[in-house]
């Protein structure tokens, strides 16, 4: 009976895909994420891009 040896890219793929199933099978821990509060709105209320933003004027040059 002869034995033959598979090529190492065939081994290290078949390592990858161990690796890879041993990570996926791990338990995943799941925290509930709080919703932003929402605000209420007024039915008359144009979109923000009309209202006033201000300006801030910051000066490097002193």
């Amino acid at each position: 009976m002869e034995r033959t040896m598979l090529d190492a890219y065939v081994i290290e793929e078949i390592r990858r895909r161990e690796r890879r199933k041993e990570r996926d099978d791990r338990p995943v821990a799941e925290l509930p994420v709080p919703r932003a509060p929402s605000r209420p709105t007024r039915r008359n209320e144009e979109p923000s891009q009309d209202r006033d933003r201000g300006v801030v004027i910051i000066d490097y040059s002193s």
